[in-house]
Order: structure tokens, then C-alpha cells, then sequence
């Protein structure tokens, strides 16, 4: 199986509920709904969403035997996991098993996207991340605690630094770089 998408990781209230006042109205999934309205309007936006390889579930699907496997599926197929982190953001069985297989099973290099940050200087603190960027990373305690197991880059929400990450072969399973936490210089 070709490892070409881009796993986008985000909170959704559980129950998962699809309609329109359900997943719609979570901050987190409308930045992915952002990502696929960008590449819908510009082909060469380097994103491959990884979601829309398989098909989709239901609400009501049973976690063991459809969703996780399906969410474990997707993980297999992808080069990289984008992650969405706010101040909205919440610890849910799906976001835990997201990091947790993507980071400590397939070993995928991450891409933390903060939407409430809206420039690379925004970040950081005289060169390094902001102590209230790291803090953000406590709202998925696996997250935390398994972050320095591959390569992340951490980036505000700004399309060019985006279309940038998702290009960088330093954030891709095959031609990874060394773990550790990265972001773009000043």
C-alpha cells in the first residue's frame, strides 16, 4: 500500500454525530474542512487527505469493529499525521487512538497545526516554542508524552507555511529526520 496521504488528526465531540450540528460546529473540524477547501480550490496545495481513502462510517458505527480499525486503516495508508491543537481541543478515544497508533505503532512524523497562532513569530519565545504552545500539547496526554518519538514540526495556521510543511521530506515516513521538535525559524 503507497504511503502518499496526509492524516488529518482534530477533535470531534463523542458521540460523533456527522450533521450539521455535530461535527460542523467543532472548531477543530472545520480547520480540516479549511485544508480540503484549499486543495479544492488550488490543485497543487500538497494535500492528499487521507480520510477520503476509505469509505466513510457511520454514526452509531461500533468503535471496536468498524471505526478503529478504519481510523488504524487510513493511519497505514499515510505519510504524515496533521494534527489540529486548541485551546478546543479535547482528549477523546479517538484523537487518544489516533496519536497513539500513529505515533508509538507506525511511527509517523507529525505536523502540528495551532490555529489560534497566526504567525511563525507568534510561537515562539526567543527561538524556541512557547511555553503556552507546549502546554497545548497536555490536552492529548499521549501526545505529550510521545512527542519526542518522531519528527514534529509545529506550525500557526498559515497556508504557505503549511503547503511548506506538507512538502518537507523531513516530514514524511519514508525519508523522515531524526525525532525531535521542530519549527521554523525567524
Amino acid at each position: 500500500m503507497a504511503r502518499n496521504g496526509n492524516y488529518c488528526a482534530f477533535y470531534v465531540a463523542e458521540p460523533f454525530n456527522s450533521g450539521a450540528l455535530g461535527a460542523h460546529a467543532t472548531k477543530d473540524f472545520c480547520y480540516y474542512n479549511l485544508f480540503r477547501s484549499w486543495k479544492g480550490a488550488d490543485s497543487t496545495f500538497p494535500f492528499s487527505d487521507s480520510h477520503a481513502l476509505t469509505y466513510n462510517v457511520r454514526d452509531g458505527s461500533n468503535w471496536e469493529l468498524t471505526l478503529k480499525p478504519r481510523l488504524r486503516e487510513r493511519l497505514r495508508s499515510s505519510q504524515n499525521v496533521v494534527l489540529f491543537l486548541s485551546s478546543d481541543t479535547a482528549n477523546s478515544r479517538a484523537l487518544r487512538e489516533e496519536i497513539d497508533y500513529a505515533i508509538n505503532d507506525q511511527g509517523l512524523p507529525l505536523i502540528v497545526v495551532y490555529p489560534e497562532f497566526k504567525t511563525k513569530e507568534s510561537l515562539l519565545t526567543n527561538g524556541s516554542l512557547k511555553q503556552s504552545v507546549k502546554n497545548l500539547w497536555s490536552k492529548v496526554p499521549v501526545l505529550r508524552d510521545s512527542i519526542d518519538n518522531v519528527p514534529s514540526l509545529h506550525v500557526p495556521m498559515v497556508k504557505s507555511l503549511i503547503s511548506s510543511a506538507l512538502k518537507d521530506p523531513d516530514f514524511k515516513l519514508s525519508t523522515k529526520t531524526t525525532a525531535s521538535v521542530y519549527h521554523y525559524k525567524i
